[in-house]
């Protein structure tokens, strides 16, 4: 006969046979009552104590500056530029380099893993809102004391206790603390998404600006090869003109000294050519040397067409400034979460299973259990944890409002900048070529008077000096033309498009 048919179910003291409750104390058997009134009673507590953990005071103070403030609202929108606009500058090897940059990056996979982290946050926080259910089993060994709540012979034996039950739970979430953990999950998802396209933008213009940086280089090598030229041309010349004893060896010397001196300048180059190819090969995820055969030319490429004013819709062009709009959007929700922990959070809560002692009767009738109740939590006295944890909360998001003024001001700047930049290359690039064609013209004619033998050597290196320097000015300013318009891009947002309010929506 099993230990559980052989016991008598009643307290050491004795008690007649009947009901098992008939066998309790009266105080015990009051319990249901007095159980009732207490939580009546601390309920009352609660509500008058509940004003101890009060938000008063307690709120964010930064605001986010006003487009009209820095200008914004005083130009009409221009059209967005396209996603890929570096094609605009018509170098196919260019676009290759680009394209290999953002399918191989480690810096944007990086960013694309913190995305799926912070689109994992969201499910995470989705899920709270919903029933949780979960399956526990256990088969415990256990003896139980003879001085505790079983009398002998239960007291004192040692049984195997078994258990199987199916839990669920769910937060009402009547404060809404869980759907603003849900919209702060969102906002950082979509601030995530933002910083991918800024890292983006940046690696594109990276290589686009190291390409152009490159091809100056190449550009002006080409400028110091013809150089390296026409001072061999020279040289030949001054050496017949010692020789049939026109010229003295003051001029042959000076002539020779320039061969020396323009070779270093294209040595020079070809150390900048070789580093400005590694790092576009570390761009584009390649060997050092991948790139040795690459040699852009600027005049092989094309202007990319800009606005010449800052278009009113900026703030929603750039992804670092959206970025920075979604933290504001987030750190607000958390504000929402902290304020929702000052009020009452309830649960419904149920079970249902088998337990025994004993493995063999687990599934036998009599051994079901099952539960189902509320659960209530308000905090009465937490020593001012969770006023300290709204103020926190609260300095993000003046943090964060901050963060976005410095940014949109700083996002104005650059565009302002880089504007006033092209305007002032552009003239000076027609000034330049004023220069250019005057110091050629400046070249030939002592050249000329030179091989006539009516001027010297000294007027002939004056004016091939200053066309040497007007050649690299001008390669220099076609350099930062197309830089600056690479610079504007960026500063313009390179194509981006908010589309995250799709996105939120859900």
């Amino acid at each position: 006969m099993n230990v559980l048919d052989r016991l008598p179910f009643r307290f050491a003291h004795g008690a007649p046979p009947g009901r098992a409750d008939d066998a309790l104390p009266a105080c015990v058997r009051r319990l249901p009552t007095v159980a009732a009134l207490a939580i009546a009673l601390a309920s009352s507590v609660v509500l008058v104590l509940a004003g101890c953990a009060s938000t008063n005071g307690i709120a964010p103070q930064a605001t986010k500056i006003e487009p009209a403030r820095i200008g914004l609202t005083d130009t009409s929108p221009q059209p967005p530029l396209a996603t890929d606009w570096w094609t605009a500058l018509g170098d196919a090897t260019l676009d290759a380099l680009v394209d290999r940059a953002l399918a191989d990056s480690p810096t944007l996979k990086a960013s694309q893993a913190r995305v799926e982290r912070a689109r994992a946050n969201v499910g995470t926080a989705e899920a709270a809102r919903s029933p949780q259910v979960n399956g526990v089993g256990n088969v415990t060994r256990e003896h139980l004391s003879e001085n505790g709540i079983f009398p002998p012979p239960l007291g004192g034996a040692t049984f195997t206790l078994s258990e199987v039950q199916a839990q669920a739970s769910w937060d009402l979430d009547l404060f809404g603390r869980n759907r603003a953990a849900l919209e702060a999950a969102v906002g950082n998802e979509l601030a995530a998404q933002a910083d991918r396209a800024a890292a983006r933008l940046v690696l594109a213009t990276n290589v686009v600006r190291t390409y152009l940086q490159l091809a100056r280089f190449e550009t002006q090598r080409d400028v110091a090869a013809r150089a390296l030229q026409q001072r061999g041309e020279t040289f030949g010349l001054v050496q017949q003109r010692v020789q049939a004893g026109i010229d003295t060896n003051v001029e042959l010397h000076q002539s020779e000294g320039a061969l020396p001196e323009t070779r270093q300048q294209i040595e020079s180059f070809d150390e900048q050519i070789a580093i400005a190819r590694h790092a576009l090969a570390a761009l584009t995820a390649q060997p050092p040397t991948a790139l040795d055969n690459v040699a852009p030319r600027l005049a092989d490429m094309r202007a990319i067409g800009l606005p010449v004013t800052v278009p009113a819709d900026l703030l929603g062009r750039r992804p670092d400034i959206v970025a920075a709009r979604w933290r504001i959007e987030a750190a607000l929700q958390d504000v929402a979460v902290a304020r929702a922990e000052f009020y009452p959070n309830i649960n419904l809560t149920a079970f249902v299973g088998l337990n025994t002692i004993g493995v063999s009767r687990l599934l036998h009738s009599g051994s079901d259990e099952w539960g189902v109740g509320p659960a209530i939590r308000l905090p009465i006295f937490d020593a001012g944890r969770l006023r300290a944890n709204l103020r926190a909360r609260s300095a993000d998001v003046d943090s964060a409002v901050e963060t976005y003024n410095g940014s949109v001001l700083d996002a104005v700047r650059d565009a302002v900048d880089q504007i006033a930049s092209l305007q002032s290359i552009d003239r000076q690039r027609r000034e330049q070529a004023q220069a250019t064609a005057s110091a050629e013209s400046a070249y030939d004619l002592a050249l000329q008077r030179y091989r006539a033998g009516l001027g010297t050597y000294l007027t002939v290196l004056t004016a091939e000096t200053n066309v040497l320097q007007q050649r690299r000015q001008s390669a220099d300013l076609e350099a930062r033309a197309l830089d600056t318009q690479v610079a504007l891009v960026r500063a313009l947002g390179g194509g981006y498009a908010d589309a995250s309010t799709a996105t939120a929506s859900r």
